[in-house]
């Protein structure tokens, strides 16, 4: 059964962190969940466990277990990590292996390779770096066609922000994804275009995938981005 990449970016960690918790009790494994989040930048605490992290400064008392998400669920799992052009953040899940290649504590590449090597639009990809530089928080969900619904309504309740909106704000402030890449010295190799690689959801487009059985419409388009994820 094909597998989707589900993204959503969001402005406070806490809505993050509640949507993991509650996939979780969907029965979507932690392995197939990562959160990437700025969370010295929003100021804000979670679970003690995971204010531990946030206080330990960036690259200290992280494991590959942890980053990977070894544990009780994924936020157990955090782990604190540089990311080159988006700076210290705390993260845990599977798209993360693709970001501290053999070394802990700083990423070997960037954040958009690892999400277009997702299947993420490079546009996209950008956008949600970008998002993240700025304080957001970054949630991906592996999903077959049977819990991408149930994952994508999960994703969108807890206030995912619309995607295409908060770039043109940036856009406005002279952001653009074309430079984007280039300013954050990017050394990862993007994956496929727009046209290859892009999103199954885009603009106001709704994701129609059965739920229990029935086809459900969910009008989330623009703040849950679902993509092919290759094989």
């Amino acid at each position: 059964m094909p597998t989707q990449t589900l993204s959503a970016l969001y402005d406070r960690y806490d809505d993050a962190a509640a949507a993991v918790t509650k996939l979780e009790a969907a029965g979507v494994p932690h392995s197939d969940i990562s959160l990437v989040s700025n969370k010295a930048e929003t100021g804000v605490v979670g679970t003690g466990e995971t204010a531990d992290h946030a206080a330990t400064g960036v690259g200290t008392g992280a494991t590959l277990g942890t980053i990977l998400g070894g544990g009780a669920g994924l936020l157990a799992g955090l782990g604190l990590m540089a990311i080159p052009g988006v700076g210290p953040v705390v993260a845990a899940g599977w798209i993360v292996a693709t970001l501290t290649g053999a070394g802990i504590g700083a990423a070997a590449g960037g954040l958009t390779g690892s999400l277009t090597g997702a299947g993420v639009s490079e546009t996209d990809a950008h956008a949600y770096a970008e998002g993240v530089r700025r304080g957001g928080s970054l949630l991906t969900v592996r999903a077959d066609e049977v819990h991408a619904g149930v994952a994508t309504r999960i994703l969108e309740e807890h206030g995912a922000v619309d995607l295409d909106a908060r770039a043109q704000g940036w856009e406005g402030e002279g952001w653009s994804s074309e430079t984007a890449g280039k300013a954050r010295g990017d050394t990862s190799t993007l994956i496929g275009s727009d046209a290859a690689a892009g999103s199954i959801a885009r603009e106001n487009d709704a994701v129609s995938t059965p739920v229990n059985g029935t086809d459900t419409r969910i009008s989330s388009a623009r703040r849950v981005r679902v993509y092919n994820h290759p094989v």
